[in-house]
């Protein structure tokens, strides 16, 4: 069972975005080389969404990620997934 961290936009600018961004990637990088991380990136609305090997990882991440501790990410909602394309 993998976990997704489905982030909510707050409605802040691009620039407010790239502000925060290197921290954010930082952390993004860290998760990616412990092998955390199978899919991640933004939404078109400026949200986001992240695809995690375990859900203990995925909470790990929303409790990290600069952009939701400086107010860029409204909210985060973690969903239990079942990759159903792997076996």
């Amino acid at each position: 069972m993998k976990a997704v961290v489905i982030g909510e936009p707050s409605g802040a600018t691009m620039e407010q975005i790239m502000a925060v961004y290197p921290r954010h990637k930082l952390v993004v990088d860290r998760f990616v080389a412990r092998g955390d991380v199978i899919g991640i990136g933004p939404f078109a609305d400026r949200g986001n969404m992240a695809i995690f090997r375990t859900r203990a990882a995925a909470e790990e991440f929303a409790r990290q990620d600069p952009f939701a501790l400086e107010g860029l990410v409204k909210s985060y909602a973690i969903r239990d997934w079942n990759d159903a394309m792997l076996t």
